[in-house]
This record gives structure tokens, C-alpha cells and sequence, in this order.
């Protein structure tokens, strides 16, 4: 499946905000509103994991080429994960969450 193709809204498990797709080149894999997310990936953008459990955001962390990036938690298997944040597009993610 490509990007465009996944690039899609959805609705958030954890806050039922809707996400708009982003408007950035990239997609979105996590809720701007609330970071939560959803685990779907056993490598990054493959979408095999079976788990499919909400993924806690536990984190904030600094990658010197790729940016700010949330760490999240799968509620359900424990799994950890990172992903980039969203900024300068539709709908940025509210990283002051994680800023404390």
C-alpha cells in the first residue's frame, strides 16, 4: 500500500478527536490532540503487527537527524515504539503534553 494511499483521517481510539490526514508529504500514525496511538506496525510502516492494542505516550526525545519524536507504549503487548512528530501541517501534535 503506498503513503497516499495510507494517508487517511481517522478517529481517535483514546480521545475521539477526528484527525484530518496530514498535508506534509508523510501520514499520520498517532493523535495530535492526545499522542495516543495505535500499535500497527512491527517494523516501521509495515502494518503486521497483530497486537492492534492503543499505544500510551510515555515520552519526548530529541533524534539529531530525524527531530522531535514520541516514544509510545502499547497498553496491550508492551511493545515500544518511536515516531516523529507532525508539525507545520494540518492538525500539529500538541507535544506541550509531553513537555512537563
Amino acid at each position: 500500500m503506498s503513503k497516499k494511499a495510507e494517508n487517511n483521517g481517522f478517529m481517535c481510539e483514546h480521545c475521539g478527536a477526528v484527525i484530518l490526514p496530514l498535508t506534509n508529504g508523510s501520514y499520520r500514525n498517532h493523535c495530535p490532540e492526545c499522542l495516543y496511538s495505535k500499535h500497527m506496525d512491527e517494523d516501521p510502516g509495515d502494518r503486521q503487527s497483530t497486537c492492534k492494542g492503543l499505544m500510551k505516550p510515555i515520552d519526548l526525545i530529541i533524534h539529531s537527524k530525524k527531530g522531535y519524536q514520541i516514544i509510545h507504549q502499547c497498553l496491550q503487548c508492551g511493545a515500544i515504539r518511536r515516531n516523529k512528530i507532525a508539525q507545520d501541517t494540518v492538525q500539529s501534535d500538541n507535544v506541550y503534553l509531553l513537555m512537563n
